[in-house]
């Protein structure tokens, strides 16, 4: 095999290899000079063309939505409902048709601290026929690069929780991605 490192005139090319490669290349013929593809300068970079626009748009878009629809759309909100709960159920719930008949505040609790509390909260409240219950369990601001460590694990515990049925983030005014309604079983 020729390598491209090697020249004719390199003592580890033996005059066989010569002989091989002229006779590979006995046939080529130059080419003409309109044959030629002309050679090019760097590549332009690629630029979006119409990203100003793009960009224009989607700020007049976010500008028309009100704050709950851009927090629920932004990845941070939180949503789980039963088979058996309808649409209708969900979206009073997401809308905070409900009257939360009580509430229970985890911030600055540890995992340890918070499960327990709030396994107690969602069982008494479902034991006393209480429908709607808010959760705040906070936004993780203070938690660094590892996320929202309390909203995780209240996400994972309420779905496990048979009485509790279906839970969404609440409106901005209600504590927004920073807390849930939830509705419950009733007895």
């Amino acid at each position: 095999m020729f390598n491209a490192h090697h020249s004719l005139k390199d003592p580890a090319v033996n005059d066989e290899d010569k002989a091989v490669f002229r006779k590979a290349v006995s046939d080529a013929k130059p080419l003409r000079a309109d044959e030629r593809v002309p050679l090019q300068k760097a590549k332009p970079k690629p630029r979006a063309r119409f990203r100003r626009a793009d960009d224009a748009s989607v700020l007049v878009e976010s500008l028309d939505d009100d704050i709950d629809t851009l927090e629920h759309e932004s990845g941070g909100a939180l949503r789980f409902h039963r088979q058996h709960v309808g649409r209708r159920t969900l979206r009073k719930l997401s809308r905070g048709g409900f009257s939360v008949q009580a509430e229970i505040d985890l911030h600055g609790m540890t995992l340890a601290e918070a499960r327990p509390r709030l396994r107690e909260f969602i069982q008494y409240c479902a034991d006393q026929d209480r429908l709607c219950v808010r959760v705040v369990h906070g936004k993780g601001l203070g938690s660094g690069e590892r996320g929202p460590v309390l909203k995780s694990a209240v996400n994972a515990w309420l779905r496990r929780w048979d009485n509790v049925i279906a839970f969404v983030s609440t409106r901005q005014v209600d504590g927004g991605t920073g807390a849930v309604y939830v509705l419950l079983q009733r007895s």
